[in-house]
Formats: structure tokens, sequence, C-alpha cells
């Protein structure tokens, strides 16, 4: 008998089917590893801000930008995690102020750093063409 031919050999058709157990281990593991990075991603430098007692920020307006003083005294802008050169932070706030000259500015200084550290930043960022500077505190109830 011919090798070739089998009479009762059962062919195999090809399976339809997709196994999604796998897709949807990857998308658990995804899921956690998101769930934990995100809050550190919006953490930015850690520092302990003054209190005082203030109205936040109406919520209708676009959100400005931050620049932070650590109490060493280095300046981060955003949720950086690196120290940006003050040459370099003036070249950046210039080129955002060009795309919306009224975007607001807000100063966020370590209660611990020296004053004149937390005035030359906002002196910086009136030279670099900012208007509406700010500084930033931690809101206490009385």
């Amino acid at each position: 008998m011919n090798e070739r031919f089998r009479p009762y050999q059962t062919y195999r058709k090809p399976m339809a089917d997709i196994n999604i157990v796998p897709y949807v281990d990857v998308m658990l593991v995804l899921l956690v590893i998101f769930m934990v990075t995100a809050p550190l991603l919006t953490q930015g430098v850690q520092v302990e801000l003054p209190q005082a007692k203030s109205d936040p920020l109406p919520h209708d307006q676009k959100p400005p930008m931050v620049v932070t003083v650590d109490a060493k005294g280095y300046l981060y802008l955003d949720q950086a995690k690196e120290p940006i050169d003050k040459n370099e932070l003036s070249a950046v706030i210039q080129a955002a102020l060009r795309q919306d000259p009224a975007r607001a500015v807000l100063v966020k200084g370590d209660k611990n750093v020296d004053y004149g550290r937390v005035m030359a930043a906002m002196v910086l960022l009136k030279h670099a063409g900012a208007t509406k500077v700010g500084l930033m505190t931690q809101h206490y109830e009385e």
C-alpha cells in the first residue's frame, strides 16, 4: 500500500480560534505597571512649601508652568527630576511664552531655601518675558 495514501488518516483543519489567555496576562501585567508608575511620574521634586491662607487657582484657565526651587537652591521646570540651568530655563520659558504670552508661571520655593534664591528665580522669569509670575504655597485652614 502506498505510504502517502492512508484512508483512515484524519486531516486536521486549521483552527480559527485565538487563544486570548496570553493577551489577558500581558494586559494585566501592563495595568499593574502603569498603576505603580503613574503616581511616581506626577510627583516631581519634593519641596516643603510655606503655608498661607489663599484661594486655589481657577480650574477654567490653562495650567501654569511651575518653576521649583528646592532646598539646595536648584531650579526645576514643571515635573522634571533633573535640575535645569538658569540660561536653559530662560530659553524654555521664552519659547513657551511666545506660543502663549498670557500663560502664568508659578514659583514653588522650598520654605527652607534662602529667600534670595526664590527672588532670583522670579527675576529670571520676568526677564524671560513672563508677565504673570506668582508664588505657590500650601493651603491650610485655621
